[in-house]
């Protein structure tokens, strides 16, 4: 980064909270900052190489420019997952869209670019009991749980690699069956309640309606942009884009969603992506129980969450070499515009 640049552009400040967010993070799909370099010109952050580019050019270069079911659930699953460790810390991200979201070596995520992002050092997680509504649809807007938690192996969830588990999940399934007058299962609940901002911020294909309103704004905009992240996954396109950004912003706080008659989308995909574009914050999926009530819903039924890191990725880059960063002579000298 341009330090003049950074100033004279006033993007020093996200710059600085860029720089804090990131020694902060310690999650397999959000960046490590392993150094910082300065010099009297340049800031530089020294974070992970991702070879397989972002999901925007991966999806330009699928069959008709969009993924498959199982595709879309693999890259969202992780996607929730690293949300509901930035939400855990405090951080509410803001800026989710596939160009945001980078593919590891090893075919998994990297969400980056956190210049956008908003952060509270007072939040903290708390434990929850979740009610039982199994007996409830999983239509019902108000349903923040339509589904009981999927049952998860006795040992699964010691690993390392389980980010944020159901404390009943290290109980033996025996040990989880129904009994009378029981009506919830324990939950760890990592939502920032409290913070609110007011600033304009964000792609403007992916802004909330609270944002776009101006009315204030909390962690329910992270589960509204996943909303519109899975409808352009399987879509190809987003579902409130215009002719121009005022249109576009127009339709996101007016325009009933809409879903286009191809592809064939599965129902409890669409129930999914219903219930995270709810204009009405207070009535969206996850905004009070978070990812807790999202991992539930039926779309991401059989995911393993404390095992995601040893999921077949639908996509692994081809392995980098040292002739891939042979120079080009025709490569311009000009410095790369970060923000």
């Amino acid at each position: 980064m341009d330090k003049k640049e950074l100033v004279t552009r006033n993007k020093d400040e996200r710059a600085r909270i860029e720089r804090e967010i990131l020694e902060m993070l310690d999650h397999p799909f959000l960046p490590t900052l392993y150094a910082t370099l300065n010099s009297p010109r340049w800031s530089c952050l020294l974070t992970e190489f991702c070879p397989g580019g972002d999901l925007h050019v991966l999806r330009q270069n699928q069959p008709e420019k969009r993924f498959d079911e199982a595709a879309v659930r693999f890259y969202a699953s992780e996607v929730v997952v690293a949300l509901e460790y930035l939400h855990m810390k405090g951080i509410i991200y803001r800026d989710l869209k596939p160009e945001n979201v980078l593919i590891r070596s090893d075919g998994h995520i990297m969400l980056t670019d956190f210049d956008l992002s908003l952060k509270d050092d007072n939040s903290i997680a708390t434990a929850q009991v979740v009610p039982d509504q199994t007996s409830q649809s999983c239509t019902n807007p108000s349903n923040e749980l339509p589904n009981e938690p999927p049952s998860c192996s006795t040992s699964s969830c010691i690993l390392p690699n389980c980010i944020v588990p159901a404390v009943s999940c290290f109980h033996p399934k025996h040990n989880r069956r129904k009994r009378s007058g029981h009506r919830g299962t324990l939950e760890i609940v990592a939502e920032p309640l409290d913070i609110r901002s007011m600033s304009f911020v964000g792609t403007h294909e992916y802004l909330a309606p609270e944002i776009v309103s101006g009315e204030g704004h909390g962690n329910a905009v992270d589960w509204w942009t996943l909303g519109i992240f899975i409808f352009e996954m399987f879509y190809g396109v987003t579902p409130f884009k215009g002719i121009d950004h005022e249109l576009t912003l127009t339709n996101i706080v007016a325009r009933a969603l809409q879903f286009p008659k191809e592809p064939t989308v599965p129902g409890p995909a669409k129930d999914l992506m219903v219930q995270l574009l709810m204009k009405d914050p207070t009535r969206r999926m996850g905004s009070t129980m978070g990812a807790t009530a999202i991992k539930h819903h039926p779309f991401f039924g059989g995911v393993n969450w404390a095992l995601l890191r040893c999921t077949k990725p639908p996509y692994v880059p081809r392995p980098v070499t040292h002739r891939d960063f042979a120079r080009d002579e025709k490569i311009s000298d000009k410095p790369v515009e970060y923000y």
